[in-house]
């Protein structure tokens, strides 16, 4: 279905297979459109000079939806955001998740935490030489890197993993894997980069902001400021709940989004 009730799902540091419990969901009443972002997944190996916000517009484009509703989960929420920005005609409703912001500059407190589990998992100097593939992959590092990330968002640093569902548990890895062979070994190319950070008055598109409480500190303390924020939004908060809450919490967060989709 085309105007309010489309719907557009943007992914964080995973790919749209976190959406399976949603896009079944909202597929019965909405026209659900899901994908992987520019970088992740299946997508391709395009270099030169791209913007997030800009891919997500073509989407809705090339499949003729003039206007949607944007559910977007971490990086996801923040392209959601610059999109709401740039074309804010087009955009009904934001749903964002454990979102991430534009431009946004993380904690000093969470940049250490993840300058540690980076430094414990790779010797000095080898992201940087993933990053400029400059040297093979060894998959022992993939694996690494996504148990790391598995343990610090998807549970959430307070918690162990054991919490997690294990059928969750197991696709999260296969996708985090994915993300992290893509990000070091596909084609580079350049990101531009809007300054949304001090822009949040301009969005004036309803929204409802949903955070887990076991998610890492600096993503809590960016969805308060988000609710904060936007002119109208809304915080919804889930307990005993990580960074991917359609996944750990799918009931819940259907819950959430047929009340406000």
């Amino acid at each position: 279905m085309r105007g309010p009730r489309s719907c557009c799902c943007t992914p964080p540091s995973a790919t749209a297979g976190l959406w399976d419990a949603q896009f079944t969901e909202l597929a019965a009443g909405h026209r659900v459109i899901r994908y992987d972002r520019r970088g992740f997944g299946e997508t391709g190996g395009e270099t030169g000079e791209h913007a997030h916000y800009e891919d997500l517009l073509a989407l809705l484009d090339a499949r003729g939806i003039e206007q949607a509703a944007l559910v977007g989960a971490s990086m996801g929420g923040a392209c959601a955001l610059d999109a709401a920005l740039a074309a804010p005609e087009r955009i009904t409703r934001l749903v964002l998740l454990g979102s991430g912001l534009t431009g946004h500059e993380w904690p000093d407190h969470m940049q250490a935490d993840i300058a540690r589990l980076t430094a414990e998992i790779l010797p000095a100097g080898r992201l940087d030489r993933y990053r400029a593939r400059a040297v093979d992959v060894d998959p022992a590092d993939v694996r690494a890197m996504a148990e790391a990330n598995i343990r610090y968002l998807v549970a959430g640093p307070g918690r162990d993993v054991s919490v997690l569902p294990k059928e969750m548990l197991a696709l999260v890895r296969e996708m985090c894997e994915q993300v992290y062979r893509h990000d070091w070994t596909a084609p580079q190319w350049t990101e531009r980069i809007p300054d949304t950070r001090h822009r949040l008055a301009e969005i004036t598109t309803p929204a409802l902001v949903v955070i887990g409480t076991e998610d890492a500190r600096g993503l809590v303390e960016l969805s308060t400021h988000l609710a904060e924020s936007l002119p109208h939004a809304e915080l919804a908060e889930l307990a005993g709940t990580g960074h991917l809450p359609s996944m750990e919490r799918p009931a819940e967060v259907n819950a959430l989004l047929r009340k406000v989709l």
